[in-house]
C-alpha cells in the first residue's frame, strides 16, 4: 500500500510544467482565444501610434482634396506646427498629471496670468536694465507657483482636482485682470520678440521649444524613476505607497511640472502675439486634455504616451487648418472635436475590456 500511494501522488511542480506545455501549443495555434503576436503589437503603444499616424494621414489628404496648393504649401505645414507647438507644450505637462491619476482644468488661465506677470510695465523695466530672460524666468515661476498651490491642495488637502483647479481657473484668471486692469499690456523688448520669432535651419523657435520639451517629457515618463512612480501612483495610489513611494509628494510634484510647462506656453504666447493678457490661453484645458485623450493616455491614470500626445495635437491643428482654409465656422470645429474625444474614450474603455477579459 505504502508503495502504490508513493508512485500514485502527484508532484505539484510537475503538474505545473505539464499544465504549461500543454498549454503552450494552444497558445501557438490561437485555440486560447487570445491575440497573436501581431495583436499584442497593435493592441500596445506601437498600434496606438500607428492609428493615429494613419488618421493624421487621412486628415492631410482630406486637406490637400479639400484646399490643394493652399493646404500643402511649406508655409502652412510651418503655420500647423506654429500653432501646435504653444498648445503642444501645455499638453506634455497635461500628459504627466493625468497619468499621475490627476486633472488640471486651470492650465488656461494660469498662462493668462504668467504673460501679464511677466509684461508688467515693472518686469519689462527690470528686463531693459538687465536682459529679456527676466521675463522668461518670470513667467515660469508664476506657472510653477500656480501648480505648487494646486498641488498642494490636492496632495495634502485632500481636495478633489476637479474642485482645486477649477477654483484656480477663476482665481488665476481674475488676477490677471485686476494686474493688467483688464488691458492688453505690449511687450516693448525687441530681443525677446526677435529670440523667439527667428528661424533656425528653417524652423521656427516656438517649434523646436515644443520639439524640445517633448523629447524631455519622452526622456522624464519612459526613461526616470520620476516617470515609473507617475504611473505607479496613477494606476493604483495605495500600492504605490505600499511599496514606498510618496504618492502626495509626487503629486505635487507632477501639477509644479505642470504649471511650468504653462509659463512655458506663457512666453510662447507673449512671443508670437507681443502681447500679455488675461484673454490669453481661453479653452487650453480643453484642447490640452483632448489631445491627450486622443494620443492614448488614460483618463482613469496609469498610462501615459507622449509621443501619442505629440500626435494628439498634430491632428487637432491640423483639423482646425483645413476647417479654416474651406471657410468652416468655429461652431463645426468644436462639433467635430468633441466627438473625436468621445470616440477616443469609448476606443480606450474597449480597449481596457478587451485587457481585462480572460
Amino acid at each position: 500500500m505504502s508503495l502504490d500511494s508513493t508512485t500514485t501522488t502527484p508532484d505539484p511542480a510537475s503538474q505545473g510544467a505539464a499544465r504549461q506545455e500543454t498549454a503552450a501549443p494552444a497558445a501557438e495555434v490561437g485555440s486560447t482565444g487570445r491575440p497573436g503576436p501581431l495583436g499584442t503589437v497593435l493592441a500596445g503603444a506601437a498600434g496606438r501610434n500607428l492609428g493615429l499616424v494613419i488618421a493624421l494621414v487621412l486628415l492631410c489628404v482630406v486637406g490637400v482634396a479639400t484646399a490643394g496648393d493652399r493646404f500643402a504649401s511649406i508655409d502652412n505645414a510651418l503655420t500647423i506646427l506654429r500653432l501646435a507647438s504653444v498648445i503642444g507644450v501645455v499638453s506634455i505637462g497635461m500628459t504627466f498629471v493625468i497619468s499621475g491619476g490627476g486633472i488640471d482644468l486651470s492650465v488656461g488661465a494660469i498662462a493668462a496670468l504668467a504673460s501679464v506677470w511677466a509684461t508688467t510695465l515693472a518686469t519689462q523695466s527690470m528686463a531693459a536694465d538687465t536682459h529679456w530672460i527676466v521675463m522668461v524666468f518670470t513667467a515660469i515661476v508664476v506657472g510653477a507657483a500656480c501648480g505648487l498651490v494646486n498641488g498642494a491642495l490636492i496632495a495634502y488637502a485632500r481636495i478633489a482636482p476637479f474642485i482645486v483647479t477649477l477654483a484656480m481657473l477663476a482665481a488665476a484668471r481674475g488676477l490677471a485682470e485686476i494686474i493688467a486692469q483688464r488691458r492688453t499690456q505690449i511687450v516693448s523688448d525687441r530681443g525677446f520678440i526677435d529670440f523667439f520669432n527667428a528661424r533656425v535651419l528653417g524652423l521656427p523657435v516656438l517649434v523646436i521649444i515644443f520639439a524640445l520639451v517633448a523629447v524631455a517629457g519622452w526622456l522624464l515618463l519612459n526613461r526616470t524613476t520620476f516617470g515609473r512612480r507617475t504611473l505607479a501612483v496613477g494606476g493604483n495610489p495605495e500600492a504605490a505607497r505600499l511599496a514606498g513611494i510618496k504618492v502626495q509628494r509626487q503629486t505635487m510634484y507632477l501639477y509644479i511640472l505642470l504649471g511650468v510647462a504653462c509659463g512655458i506656453a506663457a512666453v510662447m504666447i507673449m512671443a508670437r502675439t507681443t502681447t500679455g493678457t488675461s484673454t490669453h490661453g481661453s479653452l487650453w484645458e480643453l484642447d490640452a486634455i483632448a489631445a491627450v485623450v486622443i494620443g492614448g493616455t488614460l483618463l482613469s491614470g496609469g498610462r501615459g504616451t507622449i509621443v501619442g500626445t505629440v500626435f494628439g495635437v498634430l491632428i487637432f491643428n491640423t483639423l482646425t487648418n483645413v476647417f479654416t482654409l474651406n471657410n468652416l465656422d468655429t461652431s463645426t470645429q468644436n462639433v467635430a472635436k468633441g466627438l473625436i474625444i468621445v470616440a477616443a474614450v469609448l476606443l480606450q474603455q474597449r480597449v481596457a475590456a478587451r485587457h481585462r477579459a480572460p
